[in-house]
């Protein structure tokens, strides 16, 4: 059975920084890119970061230079550090493979003063 579990959202203000983690069970994570989307009340879910199983990038051009997205093939997870937040990131954020297209049960950043 494969879970992917998300945890790190939470309320920050603007310019502050969160870190999403995203455990996998059930795949061989290793051989698995993985990404983040978020979905924005009234908004269609978008593409945030990927990673392949190497570990080559991707960034939507509204997150570039300030989200981070990286894995930690030991611990069978996934990272989305998230600097410089600013209040249109506010979203519930999930993480998925490239491959099965599995879906965490997503997280939710708030980021407000």
């Amino acid at each position: 059975q494969v879970r992917l579990v998300e945890s790190g959202g939470g309320l920050v203000q603007p310019g502050g920084s969160l870190r999403l983690s995203c455990v996998a069970s059930g795949i061989m994570f290793r051989s698995y890119g993985m990404g983040w989307h978020r979905q924005a009340p009234g908004k269609q879910r978008e593409l945030v970061a990927q990673i392949t199983s190497s570990g080559l990038t991707n960034y939507a051009d509204s997150v570039k230079g300030r989200f981070t997205i990286s894995r930690d093939n030991a611990k069978d997870t996934v990272y989305l550090q998230m600097n410089s937040l600013k209040p249109e990131d506010t979203a519930v954020y999930y993480c998925h493979d490239l491959i099965k297209n599995f879906w965490g049960q997503g997280t939710q950043v708030t980021v407000s003063s």
